[in-house]
């Protein structure tokens, strides 16, 4: 069974169409080439009604990678969030995740990407808890992937390609199989970069680290999120290069993405993280995290969208 509402509409190149009807020709160079970027975000039910998390913060990303592979986007940033907007409206969700897709479509087939139209997408589905419903409280089981993260100067890993999630895929597929819910990759220095689509935290001493971008880490919206929201409750963050054995010895270890939200991980590679469940800082940055979301409080970064469904 599907897990969308095919009811629904998606918004393509500046129409909102049937979900059924939003297709695209085989001979399309984005899937023989994996020349696309994508975005992925959340809507969220508040007391003030749905907001996006942090719309603005997501579709400059989204422009910045399209800048890395010189794939111009037809339409302004603001035109892009309000067509975000409207998709939203259209679909009636009060909560959602937004998936904006930008890639090379149909022209002619060669590496050569440049003879090939832009084409823009954004879909919007109802989805719940990315890692599992009691992920949130309970962590989850993760292993260190066999799998690395690309080499510096192979492939921008600043940019959010789909190309980069065919090594997302391998890391992820590893872990499934060996039964674990998810897989942290090395960089080829050995040192921490990333889950799968996660960024990582660890916290020792009351310190939270975290790898730079050059570790071959995606620039990660809630990563930076969780950087703000510890740093405005006083807590230490260390932007700096994590060994792979820094993870076994740590207080607390979680991850951190729009899908994943905060998610503690309770062991790698078989070993107990900390106390074996979710830790303290943990706690502390998911209730920062869910009542800036829910409206519980000033939105002083200005990182909520309202969206008037009616």
């Amino acid at each position: 069974m599907s897990p969308f509402n095919e009811n629904g509409k998606i918004w393509m190149n500046g129409d909102l169409v049937p979900w059924k009807d939003a297709n695209i020709h085989i001979a399309s160079h984005v899937i023989h080439y994996g020349s696309s970027i994508f975005e992925g975000f959340r809507a969220y039910e508040s007391s003030q009604g749905p907001v996006i998390f942090r719309l603005r913060a997501h579709t400059q990303r989204l422009y910045n990678s399209c800048k890395m592979y010189r794939m111009d986007i037809p339409y302004t940033q603001e035109e892009f969030n309000l067509a975000v907007i409207d998709t939203i409206k259209s679909n009636g969700f009060s909560s959602c995740y937004i998936r904006p897709i930008v890639y090379r479509g149909y022209g002619t087939l060669g590496v050569d990407p440049f003879p090939n139209p832009v084409n823009c997408a954004i879909i919007v589905w109802e989805w719940g808890t990315y890692l599992g419903e009691e992920a949130l409280e309970k962590g989850v089981d993760v292993k260190i992937s066999t799998w690395q993260r690309m080499a510096p100067n192979t492939l921008p890993a600043l940019s959010k390609s789909g190309a980069n999630y065919m090594n997302s895929q391998l890391i992820k597929m590893e872990a499934l199989m060996e039964g674990y819910v998810e897989g942290i990759a090395l960089n080829t220095s050995g040192n921490v970069s990333e889950g799968s689509g996660e960024n990582i935290f660890v916290v020792v001493n009351d310190i939270i680290h975290t790898p730079p971008l050059s570790s071959s880490i995606l620039p990660g919206i809630t990563r930076d999120t969780v950087i703000q929201l510890a740093r405005e409750k006083g807590l230490s963050v260390v932007e700096e290069v994590i060994p792979r054995e820094m993870l076994y010895i740590a207080d607390e270890v979680l991850f951190t993405g729009s899908a994943a939200e905060i998610t503690p991980i309770r062991s790698i590679d078989k070993i107990s993280i900390g106390s074996g469940k979710r830790g303290p800082i943990t706690k502390i940055l998911q209730d920062a995290f869910f009542s800036y979301i829910k409206g519980e409080r000033e939105d002083k970064f200005n990182w909520l969208t309202h969206v008037k469904l009616n």
